[in-house]
């Protein structure tokens, strides 16, 4: 087999290939199933997935790009650790972003703004019926993106979708801790997000965006606190 993506198999689009390897590489990687620090090897993704070592390293390139995995001195790649020893400082970032983004987003909205933001809304609240937490990470992030978006500052938006992205196994240890049973309250806190929102209430904004964002950090720490630390077994 030649290693390109050039021909792809009948059926199958050119670049393809680099989208499979990716989105089912990213899906094990946010779902733990690969764990922090494991290793991750081309000729064996090459060998699993049937296909030339071109696309799979295209694909680990964008995974990287995203920081889920990393190259080491000696080359050899692994998926990123979870770096617990500073996650007080993301927690406190993440706090001022929700409570910043969800703010201006009242102060700064507009009409069609709204429409989106409902829209992730909802496919949020479906994630959460269908017990998908995957879905509810991926949709957690869009929902939150499109109200920074509707803040109209840019530098906030990129911010605060860094730190989602950084966040996002923190967020499947979060609804793991629920064991699978996620409370409806998240999809109620949203609702009331939306509701002030639209209502340009900059101030209940901030407070609930506060709220919103602490309840996860508080969770997540009381994780850490059943597992005796932050020694979690994966």
């Amino acid at each position: 087999m030649a290693d390109s993506d050039t021909l792809p198999l009948p059926g199958r689009k050119r670049g393809s290939g680099v989208k499979m390897v990716y989105d089912l590489l990213r899906d094990e990687i946010l779902d733990l199933k690969l764990s922090p620090g494991s290793p991750v090897d081309e000729v064996q993704l090459a060998e699993r997935f049937k296909m030339s070592r071109t696309p799979i390293r295209e694909a680990l390139v964008r995974l990287a790009g995203e920081g889920l995995i990393e190259t080491l001195p000696n080359r050899s790649t692994m998926v990123s650790n979870i770096d617990f020893l500073n996650l007080s400082t993301f927690f406190d970032a993440l706090v001022l972003m929700y409570r910043v983004t969800t703010r201006l987003a009242a102060q700064n909205h507009r009409a069609e703004d709204l429409s989106i933001i409902r829209a992730h809304h909802q496919d949020y609240a479906a994630a959460v019926e269908a017990r998908d937490a995957l879905a509810m990470i991926a949709t957690n992030a869009a929902f939150h993106a499109a109200i920074a978006e509707a803040g109209r500052n840019p530098y906030f938006t990129g911010l605060f979708r860094r730190l989602l992205d950084e966040g996002r196994r923190i967020l499947r240890l979060y609804y793991q801790s629920y064991d699978e049973q996620f409370p409806q309250r998240f999809v109620q806190e949203h609702a009331e997000l939306i509701a002030a929102i639209e209502a340009r209430d900059v101030e209940e904004a901030d407070r609930l965006g506060k709220i919103h964002a602490e309840q996860i950090v508080a969770q997540v720490q009381r994780l850490f606190s059943r597992n005796g630390g932050i020694d979690i077994d994966l």
